[in-house]
C-alpha cells in the first residue's frame, strides 16, 4: 500500500513539474498602497518576475508608463519574517530571487512617485515564473546545445525539482509528526493528571464516608 502511494506521489510530481509554473496577474494601487500575496516555495528555488507599472493619465484617459514611478519589492520568509529581497526598481523590468528555506514567502509590492501632491492610480501587471535554479553561463550557452543535450538538461532540471519537492514534503511531514507527538504527549500528560485528581477525589470521598459511618456507628 505504501509503495503504491509513493508511486502515485512521484507520478503527480512529474506531471506538476512538466506543467509550466507561471502565473500572471494585475492589480491597482492607490498612492502608497501596498499589495502582498504569499507563495509556498521549496528550498533553493529560483523565482523570476516581470512587472509593468502604468499610471493613469487624466489628459490621455489611459494608463501610461511614468518614468518617475518607483516600484519597491519586498520578499519575506514566513513566519520568521526574514527578509531575503528588498529593492527599488524602475516602472518596468524584471527581478528575481532564490528561496533560502522551504515554506511560505510573502511578496509585497508598492509604488512611490517623485511628486508631492496627489494620489496617482497605478495599474501593476505582474508575471511570476517559479523554476529550477540556472546559472547565467548555462542560460547563455543554451542556444548552442543540440536538441538532445537540451532535452537532457531539461530532464535533469525536472528531476532536481522533484527532489526538492520531495525534500519539502519530507520537511512538512517531519514538522507535522513533531506537532502530533507534542499533542499526544500533552494529551497523555493531561490524562495522567485527570487520573491522579480522580484517585485523590475517590480516596477523600472514601475517607469521608468511613468517618461518617464510624460517627453514626453503622
Amino acid at each position: 500500500m505504501a509503495t503504491n502511494i509513493t508511486r502515485w506521489s512521484i507520478c503527480l510530481l512529474v506531471l506538476l513539474s512538466i506543467l509550466p509554473s507561471v502565473f500572471g496577474l494585475y492589480f491597482y494601487l492607490e498612492g502608497s498602497e501596498q499589495k502582498c500575496f504569499t507563495e509556498e516555495l521549496p528550498k533553493e528555488t529560483l523565482v523570476s518576475a516581470h512587472y509593468t507599472a502604468e499610471e493613469w493619465s487624466d489628459d490621455l484617459k489611459k494608463f501610461v508608463i511614468n518614468k518617475d514611478v518607483i516600484i519597491e519589492v519586498i520578499v519575506d520568509e514566513l513566519p520568521s519574517g526574514n527578509r531575503i529581497y528588498n529593492q527599488k526598481l524602475k516602472p518596468e523590468g524584471k527581478f528575481r530571487f532564490t528561496s533560502a528555506e522551504s515554506g511560505e514567502h510573502a511578496i509585497c509590492l508598492f509604488t512611490s512617485t517623485a511628486g508631492w501632491f496627489g494620489s496617482p492610480k497605478i495599474r501593476l501587471t505582474f508575471d511570476m515564473d517559479v523554476t529550477d535554479f540556472l546559472d547565467d553561463d548555462d542560460a547563455d550557452t543554451s542556444d548552442s546545445l543540440s536538441d538532445m543535450e537540451q532535452r537532457l538538461r531539461e530532464l535533469n532540471h525536472k528531476v532536481g525539482e522533484i527532489r526538492r519537492e520531495q525534500s519539502y514534503l519530507r520537511d512538512h511531514e517531519s514538522e507535522f509528526r513533531d506537532k502530533s507527538e507534542a499533542t499526544n504527549s500533552h494529551s497523555v500528560t493531561w490524562t495522567v493528571v485527570q487520573l491522579i485528581v480522580l484517585a485523590i477525589t475517590c480516596a477523600w470521598q472514601m475517607r469521608h464516608l468511613r468517618s461518617f459511618f464510624e460517627t453514626r456507628k453503622l
